[in-house]
């Protein structure tokens, strides 16, 4: 038996989620191109052919559609929330659809909105630690990652903070379904009504906004008309899902990590301390090291060959970004963070036109919230051990589900 062969990938056990860049490592390795038997699919880890997925206009972003096409009736109608909505998501579309799409929302949701939303975020992030106060022991997941990014877009969106934990509670529930592909059929049922939820919960919004218009950018969206072309009710309650799940959920795993490899390397740790105009390439190196997104997938168009594996039409492909962003042919000693590093831009948000359309606002809240940590107390330190921090069971989104943290002076 080869060694590439003996490769059995389990993307789901607690030691790859704690740590999957060893498996990660190997594959790159001995096997770039693996087909998993597993996942039925193909999984890339080496920079250059992830990167050329990303650009490959013969490889597809619409895996939702093709999913949803092959469900028993009774199935489909389970999930009909979750199949009305999400297949309006310009992720899972390819031109000239997505192309539509994306301009109408970048006309408004774009790097100038983004960037005017500093203020408020370091308003948001100094709010969350006063309201931390003297604690000693807190979550950071809980008390500052996941509040901060989910009340930045909502402030960007027009919704009210509080209804902050009813959005987290349905965001959190909908991510069962997007951010695994093999789960029981009551998660199924949870994200359904969770998206059903949030879909009524968005459209009353967007009724209100229609009878009177407000500064935030529902009501440009709700308005938002390009040569006679405007968002249809569905796509405009879609692409608020969209803004408000994906611009919050990978950024508190952005910042949650980001905190964690700083604290594996004291150094650094002290360099972004004493440095706070580091922030801006610190953030890159940090998305680098190890980013929120662990995967995206995409679906073979036409046949093609990649180091010498034969990819089929309908093949599934997950394209491992950070496999990419630690490959050691494009960075030297990929496993060590180095806050000044600079060098190749790193593939967390993708590549391309599917690019992720809020990694500006992302990149943002990481140079506002990490340097605000680090500069607020003196110490820092994890309240248990690293290896019993439970993660995230998910191949799309690499994050913790809590990080105990032990603060102060």
């Amino acid at each position: 038996m080869s060694a590439a062969s003996a490769i059995d990938f389990r993307p789901d056990t607690p030691e790859f989620l704690r740590d999957p860049f060893p498996l990660l490592r190997r594959m790159r390795e001995e096997d770039p191109v693996h087909w998993s038997p597993r996942l039925k699919s193909w999984v890339l880890t080496r920079y250059d052919d992830i990167k050329a997925v990303c650009l490959d206009k013969e490889v597809s972003s619409d895996r939702l559609r093709p999913y949803f096409a092959t469900l028993p009736g009774a199935e489909a109608a389970r999930i009909g929330e979750i199949i009305r909505y999400l297949t309006h998501w310009m992720v899972f579309r390819d031109p000239p659809e997505h192309t539509r799409m994306r301009r109408l929302t970048s006309k408004v949701f774009n790097l100038q909105s983004m960037n005017a939303m500093r203020p408020a975020a370091e308003e948001l992030a100094q709010g969350l630690l006063e309201r931390i106060g003297k604690r000693q022991e807190i979550d950071f997941v809980a008390d500052f990652a996941g509040p901060l990014p989910a009340l930045v877009i909502m402030t960007m969106l027009g919704v009210p903070r509080e209804e902050l934990a009813k959005v987290k509670r349905m965001s959190d529930e909908m991510a069962l379904f997007i951010g695994s592909s093999r789960m029981s059929q009551d998660k199924y049922d949870i994200a359904e009504r969770a998206t059903k939820e949030m879909a009524a919960f968005f459209l009353e919004l967007i009724q209100d906004r229609r009878k009177k218009a407000q500064t935030d950018l529902l009501s440009q969206l709700v308005h938002l008309e390009d040569d006679g072309d405007r968002l249809s009710e569905d796509e405009l309650v879609a692409t608020c899902i969209l803004l408000l799940f994906a611009g919050h959920e990978t950024t508190t795993n952005h910042i949650a990590n980001g905190l964690l490899s700083l604290l594996r390397f004291p150094r650094e740790f002290d360099l972004l301390k004493e440095n706070p105009e580091l922030a801006p390439r610190a953030i890159e190196e940090l998305l680098r090291y190890d980013g929120p997104s662990g995967a995206q997938v995409r679906i073979v168009k036409q046949p093609q060959v990649m180091r010498g594996k034969a990819l089929k039409p309908g093949d599934r492909v997950f394209i491992m970004l950070n496999a990419a962003n630690r490959d050691p042919e494009v960075y030297e000693q990929p496993d060590r963070l180095h806050l000044d590093r600079g060098g190749p831009a790193h593939l967390t948000f993708g590549f391309g036109m599917h690019i992720c359309l809020g990694f500006p606002l992302a990149r943002m809240e990481g140079q506002v919230a990490l340097p605000a940590v680090v500069r607020h107390w003196k110490n820092i330190a994890l309240a248990m051990p690293e290896e019993r921090i439970e993660w995230l069971n998910s191949m799309v989104f690499r994050g913790m589900h809590s990080m105990p943290l032990r603060v102060g002076p």
